[in-house]
């Protein structure tokens, strides 16, 4: 093989490579953009299956003696379950193998 013909070989190598890195990037954004919807989509189900609940029952809930949390601590709960950090520190990012964070489990049940 020439030195030319080498040369030319690991210029094609280089675009490929350059071709392959943007394709995995922007299937990394979609996958990010579907999995983000899909979350906004599971929790808008869960509050009209909540909200139905409330109308077909057309009375409180019982409790259960556990203390129940506002909606808002509600979503987040549902977030943190879907392996997502809702704590200031982390918010957003995922938790590594879905461990426990105990600044997320007090902006939780803490009391604030």
């Amino acid at each position: 093989m020439e030195k030319k013909d080498l040369y030319d070989s690991f210029i094609q190598l280089e675009h490929d490579t350059q071709a392959i890195l943007t394709k995995i990037t922007s299937l990394k954004d979609e996958l990010a953009h579907t999995l983000e919807h899909n979350a906004e989509l599971e929790m808008e189900n869960k509050h009209l299956r909540e909200h139905l609940a409330e109308l077909q029952d057309g009375s409180e809930n019982e409790t259960t003696g556990a203390v129940e949390l506002s909606k808002s601590k509600a979503n987040l709960e549902s977030l943190y379950n879907e392996g997502f950090h809702v704590c200031p520190y982390f918010y957003g990012q995922r938790r590594v193998a879905d461990e426990s964070c105990a600044f997320c489990l007090d902006v939780i049940y803490g009391e604030h």
